[in-house]
């Protein structure tokens, strides 16, 4: 489980980095100026940057429910195979979702992985509360 949540880690880190760098590349060439960022409002702004900033946003939203699951799992000493392979399989639709949030960024396909990832942590809860009862 413990991988797991290094995964997710890691993937926030590398979509924070994708944010930085879409900051600083859209100051550098002019598209934004630096006083935008003081209140992330005041202009328009190049639609990869609002793209970024809101994927980096979203890994605090439902992973938060992943990692305390998965905190969960850990601490109470839960060996559960299903809810290992869910763990992972939350990890691979959040990637997915990344990956189509910064690149196509295609609505169905963000939907679809977004919606993958609830049900798989979703029923993560379900198997503790299973598991503990």
């Amino acid at each position: 489980m413990i991988y797991a949540m290094f995964a997710m880690v890691v993937l926030t880190f590398i979509v924070g980095i994708v944010a930085v760098v879409t900051r600083v590349k859209s100051v550098k060439n002019g598209s934004v100026k630096i006083k935008y960022y003081r209140t992330m409002g005041g202009q328009e702004v190049p639609e990869q940057l609002t793209k970024s900033t809101r994927c980096f946003n979203n890994m605090f939203e439902v992973p938060v429910l992943f990692y305390v699951v998965s905190t969960l799992f850990v601490i109470l000493k839960t060996n559960n195979e299903l809810a290992l392979l869910l763990a992972w399989v939350f990890v691979g639709f959040r990637v997915a979702q990344a990956i189509v949030h910064l690149t196509y960024n295609n609505v169905l396909h963000r939907m679809l992985t977004f919606w993958g990832a609830v049900i798989s942590v979703l029923s993560m809860w379900v198997i503790l509360l299973i598991e503990i009862a």
